[in-house]
């Protein structure tokens, strides 16, 4: 039985777009007609979204949430990132009604767990009555990976989670211990590969960047605006090809995080074109900041860990993004306080991570669809649609048809607006965001059913979120059908 009605919306599907009508019975979507196609059952509630354009509720597929912070970007301090409630909220009232964070196995944890199995059980455990928004988890394989814990990627990837992640560097050269061996990332593989589970990777060559760190530092010119020295576009591609090559031995299908360099999406379309199952991800900070933003007085609140790209690379990532070869936006979510944000001295001690899971579709509509570089088809897949294929959510979530979560998200653009701090919702004190200009803004998100978020407010308890299991298609694991 039909018991609410979206109507009057330019509504986003993966066969049209158009004046459509959403009908829900439950949690989730009956039907998608024409306007007025299908009688409105009486009793139903009708949500008016003339005027509005509506699409899938966002996938945040790349979020760290509720995970201590690396003690080398704090001082030493014990910090801890934002909790599922802060993260969760303003994911909400951003679009997005999933979101995707990690289960660490040894690193940066208090409860060390080496079964894969076992870490996102704790993490349940952890989000569980605490989040405004559906969630799930990638298992985080760190350091010398026992043949245990690789064993253990199986038994995950049957209990629903199949997807995990590895480092191919400790990220910065006091960090130790979350670079995973070329060894272990090649048992991982094989092992998810024949489990039907991909591997995301971090990939920079780890040689490098401690090379260049040291020499900048001898050099005195380990100020942060010189990270991409460190931090090298020919460092990542080098890694890009390295796990590439594994992936291919392996024959399994690799995901690449927070990809920064024009020469890393041209490797990631290389093996593409060879039809090997290669995904790459990039940032929305990534696609808007650039290396220059680091001159600014506060320009460590633009940072990220691998560095912002330089114009020539930002303007290679949207080319990515637009030709099908960049196949997600995601965030890389990592919200601090502004004091241990801009609490380092140099390319070491100044924290990596964005605060932005709230803005993520707000930009990505105004810099891609109103700019002329997207359609709104191409948001939809980058913004929802193709994380859900992806990650194993798919039909379930990431579209718009019958069958599916009714998991939508409403979006004004007519209009013009300055982001302010007191316009978002983390738990946080500032945002690289402030002071942006944008030309969207959403207005409603509807989690299975439920108008989570309307007009600012907030609808729902942090006990709404439920945890999903996921089961990847074996044709996206076999090929790159995912653009």
């Amino acid at each position: 039985m039909v018991d609410t009605v979206i109507s009057g919306g330019w509504v986003v599907t993966p066969h049209s777009e158009g004046h459509l009508d959403i009908g829900i019975a439950g949690e989730r979507i009956a039907y998608v007609s024409a306007p007025g196609a299908v009688p409105v059952p009486e009793g139903a509630s009708v949500i008016d979204a003339t005027g509005k354009v509506v699409t899938p509720g966002g996938i945040e597929s790349h979020a760290h949430i509720h995970e201590p912070m690396y003690r080398g970007w704090t001082g030493g301090a014990d910090v801890w990132l934002q909790p599922p409630e802060g993260a969760t909220r303003a994911a909400a009232h951003g679009g997005t009604t999933t979101v995707l964070s990690f289960a660490f196995l040894d690193v940066h944890v208090t409860d060390r767990a080496y079964d894969t199995t076992e870490a996102v059980a704790q993490r349940r455990e952890i989000f569980s009555g605490r989040s405004y928004v559906d969630f799930a988890f990638h298992p985080v394989i760190t350091g010398s990976a026992s043949p245990e814990t690789l064993a253990s990627v199986g038994a995950a990837v049957e209990q629903g989670t199949p997807s995990f992640k590895v480092f191919t560097t400790d990220v910065t050269t006091g960090q130790a211990g979350i670079r995973i061996n070329h060894g272990s990332v090649l048992a991982a593989m094989r092992i998810a590969q024949e489990a039907g589970g991909i591997v995301m990777v971090h990939a920079e060559d780890d040689d490098l960047i401690k090379y260049n760190e040291a020499r900048l530092r001898r050099e005195g010119r380990n100020q942060l605006q010189n990270i991409r020295c460190a931090h090298t576009p020919f460092g990542e591609a080098l890694a890009f090809r390295q796990v590439a090559a594994l992936a291919a031995e392996a024959g399994a299908a690799t995901y690449f995080v927070h990809t920064t360099a024009g020469e890393s999406v041209g490797v990631v379309a290389s093996e593409r074109r060879r039809g090997r199952p290669v995904y790459a991800e990039t940032l929305h900070n990534l696609l808007c900041f650039s290396e220059e933003d680091y001159l600014k007085p506060d320009g460590a609140r633009y940072h990220i860990g691998m560095g912002l790209p330089s114009p020539d690379d930002r303007a290679q990532l949207w080319a990515g993004v637009t030709a099908g070869d960049v196949a997600t936006v995601a965030t890389d979510e990592y919200t601090t306080s502004l004091e241990v944000k801009l609490g380092g001295h140099d390319i070491e001690t100044v924290p990596g991570g964005h605060v932005g899971i709230e803005t993520r579709g707000t930009i990505l509509l105004s810099e891609g669809y109103k700019k002329g570089r997207l359609s709104l088809r191409r948001f939809v897949e980058l913004f929802s649609t193709n994380p859900a294929r992806i990650f194993g959510l798919y039909p379930r979530k990431g579209v718009i048809q019958p069958g599916a979560d009714a998991d939508l998200a409403v979006w004004d653009l007519d209009v013009e607006r300055t982001i302010t701090l007191d316009d978002l919702h983390h738990e946080g004190d500032y945002s690289p965001w402030e002071g942006w200009e944008v030309s969207a803004w959403p207005v409603m998100t509807v989690l299975r059913g439920t108008p989570v978020v309307s007009d600012g407010s907030l609808h729902v308890g942090s006990g709404y979120g439920q945890w999903q299991s996921r089961s990847i298609d074996p044709e996206i694991l076999e090929s790159p059908i995912v653009t």
